[in-house]
């Protein structure tokens, strides 16, 4: 399934760090980064993360929420935010069932074996919840600043 820019965000109510519960409808009325990544604390996920990170105050003065979702448990997003000094929520998606209501669980093929995954995927939901922005395949180098200005420019 592929998200349609305009249309209703799917509902989705995750475990996150923090010891908080993330849902969309938690988040309604502010400006809402999703990215998906496949694992923390490997080299393409670490170096998406740390420029997240580095732009969460520019993020935030654009009221709006960053949220990174893998199929990682809670405890490996408690090391990985530790290990890396994250200060915005990670959910756990172990079940996939948000990774899959946003056509982010795909088949994948590396040296010619096929295996499920993610990904790598960026979704900027707008205030009212709707789909405003979706990056498929994300290039991680300059994707925090490209997000950050399309969450700006979102009203």
């Amino acid at each position: 399934m592929s998200l349609i820019i305009g249309s209703r965000a799917p509902a989705f109510s995750l475990p996150a760090t923090d010891g908080r519960q993330i849902s969309l409808e938690s988040l309604k009325g502010r400006k809402v980064v999703l990215y998906f990544y496949p694992k923390d604390d490997t080299s393409g996920c670490t170096l998406e993360a740390q420029a997240f990170q580095a732009l969460k105050a520019d993020f935030a003065a654009a009221d709006t929420e960053i949220v990174g979702v893998s199929p990682d448990s809670l405890k490996s997003h408690d090391r990985f935010r530790a290990k890396y000094g994250l200060a915005f929520p990670l959910a756990s998606d172990e079940a996939k069932t948000m990774l899959e209501a946003y056509g982010v669980w795909v088949e994948k093929s590396m040296y010619g074996r096929r295996y499920m995954g993610v990904e790598r995927t960026t979704v900027l939901i707008d205030r009212a919840g709707n789909v405003a922005q979706v990056w498929n395949k994300v290039k991680v180098a300059g994707h925090a600043q490209e997000v950050l200005a399309e969450a700006k420019a979102l009203r």
